[in-house]
């Protein structure tokens, strides 16, 4: 963790290298690692991950439209969730609905560290573990040292020029790509706006208890047919 945050601070490329998710999960004694960025403007976009759960976890948050990622990510807010199971604990009161999906994946305390320069946020860094409990001392000091430098960084790389169409990551593109393509078709095929088209593909995703993800696919290869009428969806 150490070599990595100085090879950070002193990275001299045009973008920043994909992070080694895995050593930085294993370090924060984490089964499951994401990083999320949140462009000014825009929405809140996965763009790494490490872990058998993690991108089920973000698919959830998007599909419902809440959960700690996307908090941290857009408001700089800090969640430390050790025990979901806790129906008396914040994210049962947060999130209604969210904490026992979330267990259902397999999941049982999720922990959203906010990337972020003062008041300006970037996006989020959000691990999960299967068993419940706290982070340490130690972890949640590398956590907050991991994020601290990361803002830093990609503070630093936005003031670089890119390449066009370029993203801060060296990634080969964003996770959830397949949603907003589909989102774009159901808009044109409905002649509806990319807000109300993604209400409706997240509202089907929710109702049929199906990874966003999928159902985004669904559409792009015409495997299912979503209507903006009452009734009308289906495969």
């Amino acid at each position: 963790m150490t070599s990595y945050l100085r090879a950070l601070h002193t990275h001299p490329g045009p973008g920043l290298a994909p992070l080694p998710l895995e050593a930085c999960a294993q370090a924060l004694g984490l089964d499951g690692l994401a990083l999320l960025l949140a462009p000014a403007g825009t929405g809140v976009e996965l763009v790494q991950s490490f872990g058998t759960h993690s991108v089920a976890l973000e698919d959830l948050q998007l599909t419902q439209g809440q959960g700690p990622s996307r908090d941290a990510a857009q408001h700089g807010a800090l969640h430390l969730l050790p025990d979901l199971s806790d129906p008396t604990a914040f994210a049962a009161r947060r999130w209604p609905g969210l904490p026992g999906a979330v267990q259902d994946l397999g999941i049982m305390a999720v922990f959203s560290f906010p990337l972020h320069i003062g008041v300006i946020a970037l996006g989020a860094l959000t691990g999960h573990r299967i068993r419940p409990g706290p982070l340490g001392a130690d972890q949640l000091a590398d956590a907050f040292a991991l994020t601290d430098t990361l803002a830093q960084v990609i503070i630093d790389q936005a003031a670089r020029p890119q390449p066009a169409g370029g993203m801060l990551l060296d990634e080969p593109g964003l996770l959830f790509a397949e949603v907003h393509q589909a989102t774009g078709m159901l808009s044109a095929q409905q002649n509806i706006s990319c807000t109300r088209a993604l209400v409706l593909l997240r509202g089907y995703a929710y109702a049929h208890n199906r990874p966003l993800l999928t159902c985004a696919r669904d559409v792009l290869h015409h495997r299912l047919r979503l209507d903006d009428t009452p009734g009308g969806s289906g495969l």
